[in-house]
């Protein structure tokens, strides 16, 4: 069942699904390292990259732990223990106008309903919602993020993100994102999902250069 989600301003309806309805928080729901609940904090003065190899290239996000500590601690998590190796980007989202808006992965089951079998708490919003920045998908419920990502894909997607400001900043793509777009260019159906959904073959964390 997916989660009800806000719908934001200009009209758009978008759905930023966090984990379906029969998840509970700290539940375990695999046996190959990665977590079970919501992950210890990282240093908060620390920054990692973590590089997405797609089918359509890779893409590289630099995130910054102090900005949201609990997202870029968990999202750093998944990433190294290969949580994220085989998923889909299940939507592609445009506003109203034709304007590019998101593209949005991190769901193991590629539904928009799925997650890692727990639940984080969510925290202050830092920084600005812009192109190539990297946030947290949740559904209108309090401490409803747990795996599921959007990279933004314009400047004006900052409008509706800002109406709502619930959507946890990581970070940033600091290169690829033209595979970013690539990915956005994708052809879809009606409820945003890729007609041939392009897919995450895997992800290296490293600590960002000086």
């Amino acid at each position: 069942m997916r989660t009800t989600v806000v719908a934001l301003a200009l009209a758009t309806t978008l759905t930023f699904g966090a984990c379906s309805t029969d998840q509970t928080p700290g539940a375990s729901t695999n046996a190959n390292g990665c977590p079970s609940s919501q992950p210890a904090t990282l240093n908060t003065e620390a920054s990692n990259d973590i590089a997405f190899e797609t089918s359509l290239g890779t893409f590289v996000v630099r995130l910054a732990v102090k900005n949201s500590p609990i997202a870029v601690s968990n999202l750093t998590a998944l990433a190294s223990c290969n949580f994220y190796d085989d998923v889909i980007f299940h939507r592609i989202a445009y506003m109203e106008d034709g304007t590019p808006f998101v593209i949005q992965g991190g769901d193991p089951t590629g539904t928009g309903s799925g997650g890692p079998g727990y639940f984080i708490k969510d925290e202050p919003v830092v920084g600005t919602y812009r192109r190539g920045v990297i946030a947290m998908a949740r559904s209108s419920q309090p401490d409803s993020q747990g795996s599921q990502f959007f990279v933004i894909l314009d400047d004006a997607a900052a409008g509706p993100l800002e109406s709502a400001r619930t959507y946890a900043i990581m970070g940033g793509v600091i290169s690829g994102m033209d595979v970013v777009d690539a990915i956005a260019a994708l052809e879809r159906n009606g409820e945003d999902r890729p007609i041939d959904p392009p897919k995450i073959i895997s992800t290296t964390v490293t600590p960002s250069a000086p």
